[in-house]
């Protein structure tokens, strides 16, 4: 690819942004509507988990002697987290949410560092069997967009179905027909274009833009000084667990697409970076990070994969997490337009997984097995989440997690059938 100056790399950042975007502000918007947050908390909510989402990226991404894996990795809050924080805030009050947030930060620093012993778990079969689920568990959520959002009183109008499909088409035709740089930000050209076309249909709300401030000074302990409750930490951590397994596969994804050796000292230090950015969501009052799935497609899609572009996208977080009328700009976005942008980034991922296991010997019914079960296991979870609805609240974190869940299956399932290998990176076919 071409060399990148600072307007390229720039843009390519903020394409990063747009991608996580939303994931990124429907997680405080959840939390702090459930705990009947105020007009005023809910917006420094927003605004604190983006700059402190720009900082949890830059320490993954820039690193250090002990800290990073040093990819293309963009953090954001896990999902996984929302349920149990707004059990924790009901129950035990705000401060023992972050309280808990801090401990299972402190526990995920602790466990990295014997995570290395467990990376002959995860051979080829299994590394491909989870990029696949990671893949396939997103695409409901792509689709969902589409459609206008889950719960949308216009879920499924011609209208959103109408601006997502032109919006895919778009990111088709430019990477069918751009070159250089136009072909690297189709995702944000198609998403810009989709959102013109959205406007002139009447579905662009400009009214939350008007109404936020233009800058706003981050505050740690904003909500009180954390409160530790064992059982509350026992919850959270059990979700940090979670997100250690999802940002492995994460982190074998971006190594494949990047072609390079992801060994186990470098996985050490990338969940070492993500235990200190959950500690530091804590200390902000923002929320546990983890490494986001959906930037992984959008490194496939664009073939950018510099560091540098990352470095930027955190640093236009933590920018816009100070200037919420700025911020509240990228809010404009319909749904619909979102989800036609996520699924060609999502479908990316489901390729890459696919490429893993090209290198699997599909004759051995074992590996069809493990391939079967752990990504059936997985889109099913995803698909059809209240299957677990009887189970304990503890349980289902994990259960109803269809990436865990899937991952978990693989491994089990290799160790049944294979025993334990030592992992051997898998070249790109």
């Amino acid at each position: 690819m071409e060399k990148l100056n600072a307007w390229k790399i720039s843009f390519l950042g903020f394409q990063h942004v747009l991608a996580m975007y939303a994931g990124a502000v429907v997680v405080p918007l959840i939390v702090g509507g459930a705990l009947k947050m105020n007009p005023e908390q809910l917006a420094y909510l927003i605004s604190i988990d983006l700059f402190t989402c720009g900082i949890a990226s830059l320490l993954q991404v820039v690193g250090g002697r002990f800290f990073g894996a040093k990819l293309p990795i963009i953090l954001g809050c896990t999902f996984t987290a929302v349920p149990p924080m707004i059990t924790i805030g009901q129950l035990e009050g705000v401060p023992a949410i972050y309280g808990s947030v801090i401990a299972s930060g402190i526990i995920v620093m602790i466990i990295s560092q014997f995570f290395t012993q467990i990376m002959r778990w995860f051979p080829p079969v299994v590394i491909g069997s989870v990029i696949t689920t990671i893949g396939v568990s997103l695409i409901p959520v792509a689709m969902n967009n589409m459609a206008g959002g889950q719960g949308a009183p216009t879920f499924g109008q011609w209208e959103n179905l109408f601006l997502g499909l032109f919006t895919l088409i778009t990111v088709i035709l430019l990477n069918r027909f751009g070159k250089g740089f136009v072909r690297s930000i189709s995702v944000l050209i198609a998403m810009i274009f989709g959102t013109v076309v959205a406007y002139f249909m009447g579905r662009v709300d400009m009214t939350h833009v008007a109404d936020a401030s233009w800058f706003r000074i981050v505050q740690p302990l904003y909500f009180g000084v954390p409160e530790f409750h064992v059982s509350s930490i026992i919850t959270m951590s059990l979700v940090a667990l979670v997100s250690m397994i999802e940002s492995t596969g994460v982190f074998m994804a971006l190594a494949d697409i990047c072609e390079e050796k992801l060994e186990g000292e470098r996985i050490k230090k990338g969940l070492r970076a993500e235990g200190l950015a959950i500690i530091i969501g804590g200390l902000f009052n923002s929320f546990p990070y983890t490494s986001f799935s959906q930037n992984v497609g959008l490194v496939a899609l664009s073939k950018v994969k510099s560091r540098t572009v990352v470095i930027a996208a955190g640093i236009i977080l933590m920018i816009l997490g100070l200037l919420p009328k700025v911020a509240a700009v990228t809010t404009i976005i319909p749904n619909a337009v979102l989800g036609g942008a996520m699924i060609p980034m999502f479908g990316m991922v489901i390729a890459s997984g696919i490429r893993t296991l090209s290198v699997i010997d599909f004759k051995e019914t074992k590996n069809l097995l493990i391939v079967a079960c752990s990504v059936g296991m997985g889109l099913g979870t995803s698909v059809v989440p209240t299957i677990f609805k009887e189970l304990p609240d503890m349980v289902r974190v994990v259960v109803e997690n269809g990436i865990v869940l899937g991952s978990l299956m693989a491994i089990a399932l290799n160790i049944i059938f294979n025993k334990t290998e030592e992992v051997k990176p898998a070249k790109a076919a």
